[in-house]
């Protein structure tokens, strides 16, 4: 049989799929769909803001309850009380500032799951397949990471707030401004969800085959020595508890994103293992 001397197409693969469908948005589609996201994640920010702003009282007292009290009649301290000793505010619109600022962050806290899912929602005509599959744990692992964190952050932050009290009271007479207190906070709760995610990042760059179980167990005694010497610089307060607390957590985080990604992670089929 004569043969017309064409050979059938082959099939495309996924990567020309994904490309002809990144192709039918135009740069403005892109913008325009940008835009859109970036306005629903300011309004759940904004709605997030003003009921934190509505529960202010609530929240502050909350946050201070790491603060000591004032033992009667003598001005020294004992042990932490639920909003025990008092802030300051040093202007007639710094107490309204500061309640305005702390609504914010509270409402981009509050708004981050949506915010994560808007950007989600925009990057993922952009990824393959297997990278669509990896992000959605990886996102509500990160969430949930972060929220154990800070919630560990404000049960220790005690410590760091008593010790700096006591420091100082015997030579200055201490007026703790509300501007200076909540900074310290957020900061402090800030460090120990970013250092939660300390598993999440390692099992990502062993996912895609950057890190391998074996590098990370040849490099275990420097990783563990640069763990402790940093939780010395970036715990604030100066006290010792914190930089203990910090280092044990780290250590042990290190070791179990070990144990984690020798159970559940194996290298991207699709990436060249370093």
């Amino acid at each position: 049989m004569a043969t017309t001397g064409m050979t059938p197409p082959t099939p495309r693969s996924n990567h020309y799929d994904d490309e002809e469908e990144l192709s039918t948005m135009s740069l403005v589609d892109h913008l325009e769909e940008l835009r859109w996201r970036i306005f629903k994640c300011l309004i759940a920010v904004v709605v997030g803001a003003i009921v934190a702003f509505i529960f202010r009282d609530q929240i502050m007292d909350f946050l201070k309850g790491p603060l000591p009290a004032l033992s009667a009649g003598m001005g020294s301290i004992k042990g932490p009380a639920h909003g025990g000793k008092p802030l300051y505010v040093l202007g007639l619109t710094e107490g309204l500032t500061v309640q305005l600022l702390l609504a914010a962050v509270v409402g981009c806290v509050a708004a981050l799951p949506i915010i994560l899912y808007q950007t989600w929602a925009f990057v993922a005509p952009g990824l393959y397949r297997h990278e669509k599959r990896n992000a959605v744990p990886f996102i509500f692992i990160g969430i949930v990471l972060f929220g154990i964190g800070t919630s560990l952050g404000y049960m220790v932050l005690r410590f760091p707030v008593q010790w700096l009290i006591e420091f100082q009271a015997n030579s200055f007479e201490q007026l703790i401004t509300a501007d200076s207190y909540f900074k310290f906070v957020a900061i402090f709760m800030l460090i120990f969800g970013l250092i939660f995610e300390l598993p999440l990042v390692l099992a990502f760059l062993a996912r895609i085959g950057i890190v391998t179980v074996e590098g990370l167990q040849r490099k275990r005694p420097v990783a563990h020595v640069s763990m402790w010497v940093a939780s010395v610089f970036i715990a604030p307060g100066g006290d010792i508890y914190s930089p203990l607390i910090l280092g044990t957590i780290m250590s042990f985080l290190y070791e179990l994103t070990i144990i984690f990604i020798k159970i559940f992670i194996k290298p991207d089929p699709d990436v060249d293992t370093v």
